[in-house]
């Protein structure tokens, strides 16, 4: 099963998102783990994450994570701030599946 964590200032905001990406997942037929957590948490969560997705507040973080997990084979990409404001399910866990296989 895949495992998809979004990070976010304080793992708030992207649990809308998640909802929305769980019911795009459910409607592929896809079993894919998806949860929230804030930013402080990313270490912890790693070693448990196949794609970690970024909200856009904390893209500033971006660079020192993508370290941090390039190591372990993790993946961490930024979400796109229309499709994080709009909050497209769809288009994010497309983003997410994309990096998953890459």
């Amino acid at each position: 099963m895949m495992r998809i964590v979004l990070c976010c200032a304080a793992g708030m905001s992207t649990s809308m998102l998640v909802s929305k990406m769980q019911h795009a997942a459910l409607g592929r037929g896809l079993e894919i783990d998806i949860k929230a957590v804030p930013v402080a948490e990313f270490e912890r969560i790693l070693p448990d994450a196949d794609v970690v997705l970024l909200g856009p507040q904390v893209q500033f973080e971006a660079a020192r994570l993508t370290a941090i997990a390039a190591p372990q084979g993790k993946s961490v990409a930024v979400i796109d701030m229309m499709d994080y404001g709009m909050m497209r399910g769809e288009q994010v866990l497309d983003k997410a599946l994309a990096l998953h296989t890459a």
